[in-house]
C-alpha cells in the first residue's frame, strides 16, 4: 500500500509539480519581443506556452549542439545562419528507474532575415496497463515539436519568458 502512494506522489510532482530553469535577463526578453532582426542571418525562437507536465525540464539541441532547456511558459531564442537546421529536444522519464531519454527533432532549411516559431508540446503517453500491471510508469512525457507560422508562434512566445541559452 505504501508503495502505492510513493508511486502517486512521484505521479503528481511529475503532472503538478514545477521545474525551472534559469531565466534570461528581462531586458533581453523585452527586446526579443518585439520580433525585430538581422537580415543576414535567421532568428529562432522555441517556445512552450504550455502548463501540461510542469515538473518536466526539456532539453533544447540545435544542429547537436546544446541550446538550454525548457520548463512550462518559456521560450529560448538562438540565431543560426541559412540553410539546413535541425532543432531537437530531449525530455528525461521522471517515472522510470533508468536513464530513458524521449527524443523529437525538426528539420527546416532557414532563411536569411526570416523569424522561425517552433512550438515545443508534451505529449502525454498514458501507459494502460499502469493500473492493472505493478508498473512503475502511469505517465511518459514526450517531447514534440511544431514548426508554426508567424502569428501564432508571436502570441505563444508572448505568453512565456526567456529561459537562458547556452
Amino acid at each position: 500500500m505504501l508503495k502505492q502512494y510513493v508511486l502517486l506522489a512521484v505521479v503528481a510532482m511529475g503532472l503538478f509539480g514545477c521545474a525551472s530553469v534559469p531565466m534570461g535577463d528581462s531586458n533581453k526578453d523585452a527586446a526579443l519581443k518585439t520580433f525585430g532582426g538581422n537580415s543576414d542571418i535567421a532568428g529562432v525562437y522555441i517556445y512552450r506556452n504550455e502548463s501540461l507536465g510542469p515538473g518536466l525540464r526539456m532539453i533544447v539541441q540545435v544542429d547537436g549542439r546544446p541550446l538550454g532547456q525548457t520548463a512550462p511558459r518559456v521560450y529560448l531564442y538562438t540565431e543560426i545562419s541559412p540553410g539546413k537546421h535541425v532543432i531537437t529536444s530531449t525530455t528525461l522519464n521522471p517515472f522510470t528507474g533508468n536513464s530513458e531519454n524521449e527524443t523529437d527533432s525538426l528539420e527546416f532549411e532557414a532563411i536569411a532575415g526570416k523569424r522561425y516559431y517552433i512550438w515545443q508540446e508534451v505529449k502525454p503517453d498514458w501507459n494502460p496497463l499502469a493500473f492493472v500491471l505493478p508498473l512503475p510508469w502511469i505517465y511518459l512525457p514526450h517531447p514534440k515539436l511544431h514548426l508554426v507560422d508567424e502569428p501564432e508562434g508571436q502570441k505563444g512566445v508572448l505568453e512565456t519568458k526567456l529561459a537562458v541559452s547556452q
